[in-house]
């Protein structure tokens, strides 16, 4: 079989052909991978810098990971029953996040994004949320809102209006906003992916995470920190950790199942425990902290810590970025925090979602094209963030760099 075969087989079964949208972007099916690179069914290589969109630090097929996997599967799949990896991958949890007492596991960033917001409406019963312009916080109803002439709207078809009419969309890095937002003393919580990675990479300006927490404090409301792709990438203890700031709830998702599904709400015990069966904020599901997610998500924490992976990741993204720099012309930028970059054309660089608006689009498309004839797989979106592994290693990154040298011309 070859790419355009099984893409018109996959348009005769599946919307578009893909089970997620992005994916009808990239020409070419998957066959297997390993480390930093991926093998498409016509056996072309490809430097993958997109890894799952976040969840592999450590690489595809991390032989500790897949030893774990495998052992697990021999004992079975599922039970029903809680298992003694739940524990021991809380434990570890715990013991890296500042800020984190008790976890609840799901099966997904979306699912936990929707548990940590019914969470915080619970605790203060409040109903109104504060999110960000532009940030993406999974597929459910509430955060699927946008600002539309003064008021709210669904960013989605099938949505109705009520559903997005306590969400209040304010702009990424504008704390005038955030207190305007908050001003009433009715909001339950505000929702932020620390460094905004759905349009690109934006890290949060100096001081803005520290405003944000203060006027939390000053309004009694929950500070919620969705670090699906910052937890565990710029830290081991996430974004609280290198930016020295304490959200409240928190959630987790891509590196922390160690590839395989996962999400994680995370917080103090006394917020934690209004969960049921303690508390009355209901939370279930069949799959919540499944055997498999459990087995590669403790593994790839303990290859984590052990193998000193950020040290060694950071160390490999630096040098990816100074190369980056002295390639790049006048009109564009380039920027990112650890483990995770965006170059954006025709911009001097991007602070929020109405800056993001305003680069050129279409000559990333043509980059970003040229780079995957060369066989470097970055993420098929401006709107997306590329990401460094542990085996991306100097001689990747050089690789790298040369095709950026001849495309970018």
């Amino acid at each position: 079989m070859n790419n355009a075969s099984l893409l018109d087989e996959a348009q005769q079964y599946l919307v578009g052909g893909v089970n997620s949208p992005i994916r009808a972007l990239t020409p070419f099916f998957t066959k297997k991978a390993r480390g930093a690179y991926l093998w498409d069914v016509e056996g072309k290589e490809y430097i993958d810098y997109c890894l799952g969109y976040g969840p592999l630090i450590l690489g595809h097929a991390h032989p500790d990971i897949m030893a774990a996997v495998k052992e697990q599967l021999k004992r079975g799949t599922l039970y029903g029953t809680s298992t003694e990896t739940e524990i021991m991958f809380a434990k570890e949890i715990v013991k890296v996040v500042p800020n984190v007492e008790m976890i609840r596991c799901v099966n997904t960033g979306t699912e936990a994004t929707m548990g940590a917001l019914r969470l915080a409406r619970g605790v203060t019963n409040r109903e109104k949320v504060v999110v960000f312009s532009g940030a993406y916080h999974g597929a459910h109803e509430c955060v699927l809102a946008k600002a539309k002439k003064g008021s709210v709207a669904p960013s989605s078809k099938g949505i109705p209006a009520a559903l997005v009419s306590n969400t209040i969309p304010v702009k990424f890095n504008d704390t005038e906003a955030v207190a305007a937002a908050l001003s009433s003393n009715d909001v339950a919580a505000i929702i932020l992916e620390p460094v905004m990675g759905n349009l690109g990479c934006i890290p949060p300006k100096k001081g803005f995470l520290e405003e944000v927490r203060k006027i939390c404090n000053e309004t009694g409301t929950l500070l919620i920190f969705d670090e699906v792709i910052t937890g565990f990438r710029l830290a081991m203890g996430g974004a609280q950790e290198h930016y020295n700031v304490d959200a409240d709830i928190v959630t987790f998702g891509k590196i922390a199942g160690g590839g395989l599904p996962i999400g994680i709400i995370g917080s103090q015990a006394g917020i934690m425990e209004h969960f049921t069966p303690v508390g009355k904020v209901y939370n279930a599901g069949t799959f919540n902290g499944n055997p498999l997610s459990m087995a590669a998500g403790l593994a790839a924490l303990h290859v984590l810590k052990r193998d000193k992976v950020h040290r060694r990741m950071h160390r490999s993204f630096d040098e990816l970025m100074n190369g980056i720099r002295c390639l790049l012309p006048e009109d564009a930028v380039l920027q990112s925090v650890k483990g995770m970059f965006q170059i954006y054309f025709g911009v001097d660089g991007v602070c929020d979602h109405t800056e993001a608006a305003n680069v050129d689009k279409e000559r990333y498309m043509r980059f970003w094209k040229g780079m995957l004839k060369e066989g470097i797989f970055m993420p098929p979106s401006n709107y997306e963030s590329n990401f460094v592994s542990y085996y991306h290693d100097s001689s990747t990154i050089q690789n790298t760099l040369d095709a950026i040298s001849k495309v970018i011309k």
